[in-house]
């Protein structure tokens, strides 16, 4: 079982990550940029490194660097690992990431929120990602993990962050299609995310699923693709942050439909479901940017 007061003070040190141009190059195309239209030039200019104006960086690459080992896989935690749950993903940016170079992730455990025995348990996790060279605050990374299998362990079940509400009375502003390929998430996972359950058809069936899906940090790029198309012109300076739920898994090859609803200057709502199968994947999305 979970110790709260330990598991808060978890030693987490900080991880420093270098990467380079074909990072970046990589990470947008484990995105799908440039697949239906690869000589557009907005799509160009983060999948090649002479693009006029130079090589742009996807805002969303914040959540895959310095992110560190998989600490949670210690026995000495408490925390029953083989099933938790990405629940949630969230993201302040404070500066463009630059195209190659060195960042440094500090991290720590925000926040437990306990559900109840058999209910399991909310765990907070922040990640502060800094340029190394600059020292200059970058962008702060969350994530809500759910762990399944550690409820009933005393902590206080209030306070937790409550999801970004979708309107309900008036259908939304914006539609805005996007593919996956088959091959998707073979391309992805060489940012770092080897799990095989996003490529061993065994580890899939063995998890409950048909065949491997796909990362839902790459659901969650892809709507930093949409967002940015539809709200920002393409330009990654002007999106400010990038919250959203995971709903449900998403197959390789599929075609994710987004619905964006405009709240107010600099500031929309959404979500986005599977136009083949028609279940939501991501929800109560929350979206903040620079107004043209």
């Amino acid at each position: 079982m979970i110790d709260p007061d330990k598991l808060m003070r978890w030693p987490l040190p900080p991880v420093t990550q270098a990467y380079t141009e074909r990072d970046t190059l990589l990470y947008a195309l484990g995105l799908g940029l440039g697949q239906q239209q690869p000589l557009d030039p907005a799509q160009l200019s983060f999948v090649y490194e002479g693009a006029p104006g130079g090589l742009r960086v996807l805002p969303s690459m914040a959540v895959v660097l310095a992110t560190g080992p998989f600490w949670m896989q210690d026995p000495a935690t408490g925390i029953d690992w083989q099933r938790i749950l990405h629940g949630e993903q969230t993201l302040r940016l404070h500066k463009p990431l630059p195209a190659a170079g060195t960042v440094v992730g500090e991290h720590r455990i925000e926040a437990l929120y306990d559900k109840g025995a058999g209910k399991g348990a909310l765990m907070l996790l922040e990640r502060k990602l800094f340029d190394a060279a600059s020292g200059d605050l970058l962008a702060r990374v969350g994530s809500t993990v759910f762990l399944r299998g550690d409820g009933g362990f005393g902590g206080r079940s209030d306070g937790a962050p409550q999801p970004h509400p979708l309107p309900t009375d008036r259908a939304p502003d914006q539609v805005f299609d996007l593919p996956t390929r088959p091959e998707q998430a073979l391309l992805y996972r060489l940012s770092g995310d080897l799990n095989p359950l996003h490529i061993d058809p065994a580890v899939a069936r063995a998890a409950g699923f048909e065949r491997p899906i796909l990362h839902g940090l790459c659901s969650y790029g892809i709507a930093a693709r949409a967002l940015l198309a539809l709200l920002c012109g393409n330009d990654p300076a002007r999106l400010r942050r990038l919250d959203l739920r995971f709903a449900s898994p998403v197959y390789p090859g599929e075609t994710l439909r987004f619905e964006v609803w405009l709240e107010a200057p600099g500031r929309a709502a959404f979500r986005a479901q599977v136009v083949e199968r028609g279940p939501l994947i991501l929800n109560n999305g929350l979206a903040e940017f620079e107004p043209a």
